[in-house]
């Protein structure tokens, strides 16, 4: 009895390499921009599901929150849909577009934990967000954030596309001042912060206690233009922004997704077995894709971790000098 080969539109699609400048520009920047890395025949989906939700085509009530008694406003309702993946086959499927793990395995990886999605849909008017670090709301232990803005339209300084600053990635993650949010409250002297990242119509931001220390670096902070299908990279340090929606007719839609490396512990989001093991493997619990999308979770690999690269290790010898030999073979008392 045979057995058809399983079939899914992922498996043909084409792997992304990293160039050893990409990797540079990351570590040095906090931030990568890749072009065309999302194929526009899936940028095309990614757009007809925006129409389909902007037209109120596909359900998404359980997504939304209104105040009670307020009334259905789809520009504002849909100005950010969060963790869809949850929901919709097609938001999973782009969570784990092989395309964006080819990258993530080579700058967190190997192993690559798929843990949030977010729809921006901002219509003409639509409010910016204030300054602010991802790892602020998503921390992890080791700390290896990334978000994956994918451009599903133009974005540029007219409708509100990301502002970054480049270099920021080395600063630490400045506190709370109360409420929600994690910090490097153990270093000395770090400044606790309020009002971080708010959408607000005045793009001055001015009750953001952040904002004067992101100014630090206003030389350099530059807008991230992209056009559909280029993926902006970003870790969980560097301060970044977006302005208003300054154009009468364009969106600016993007889907925006969060990764850690999967050897991370999180407490985020239910902890990490409520997310997918998307790479490699992990010594942490994870979840498997509510809707089947090919990924490590349903067939963990060993990943490069696992392996090990060295078959040989360099260790004290016998006369006390240090040579490369072979790891021990059984456990070693100590």
């Amino acid at each position: 009895m045979s057995t058809a080969a399983p079939t899914h539109p992922w498996l043909d699609v084409a792997p992304y390499r990293v160039s050893v400048e990409q990797y540079r520009t990351f570590r040095r920047d906090g931030y990568l921009v890749v072009k065309g890395l999302v194929l526009p025949e899936h940028v095309r989906e990614l757009s007809a599901h925006c129409d389909d939700l902007l037209a109120g085509r596909v359900d998404v009530s359980e997504m939304v929150h209104r105040k009670p008694g307020e009334a259905p406003d789809p520009l504002k309702d849909l100005l950010r849909i969060h963790m869809g993946h949850l929901k919709l086959e097609l938001w999973e499927r782009y969570l784990l577009y092989p395309r964006l793990l080819d990258v993530l395995e080579a700058l967190i990886g190997p192993d690559v934990l798929a843990m949030q999605t977010m729809l921006f849909t901002k219509g003409p008017g639509s409010n910016g967000q204030g300054f602010h670090q991802d790892s602020y709301y998503i921390p992890t232990f080791p700390d290896t954030l990334i978000g994956a803005w994918i451009a599903i339209d133009r974005a540029d300084t007219e409708n509100g596309c990301l502002w970054m600053s480049p270099g920021a990635n080395a600063e630490p993650i400045y506190p709370p001042e109360n409420g929600y949010g994690y910090g490097d409250a153990q270093l000395e002297g770090i400044p606790r912060v309020k009002n971080v990242g708010g959408h607000s119509n005045d793009d001055d931001d001015p009750n953001n206690t952040l904002k004067p220390i992101a100014e630090q670096y206003k030389s350099s902070e530059v807008p991230v233009i992209a056009e559909p299908g280029d993926v902006v990279f970003f870790g969980g340090h560097i301060f970044h922004r977006s302005l208003r929606n300054r154009s009468d007719t364009r969106f600016r839609r993007c889907l925006v997704n969060h990764y850690c490396n999967a050897r991370s512990f999180t407490t985020w989001g239910g902890g990490n077995q409520e997310h997918i093991l998307a790479r490699g493997n992990t010594h942490m619990p994870f979840a498997l894709p509510r809707f089947g999308t090919p990924c490590a979770a349903l067939d963990p690999q060993e990943s490069a971790s696992d392996r090990g690269a060295v078959p040989t290790m360099m260790m004290a010898t016998e006369d006390g000098m240090m040579g490369a030999q072979e790891p021990a073979k059984v456990p070693h008392d100590h």
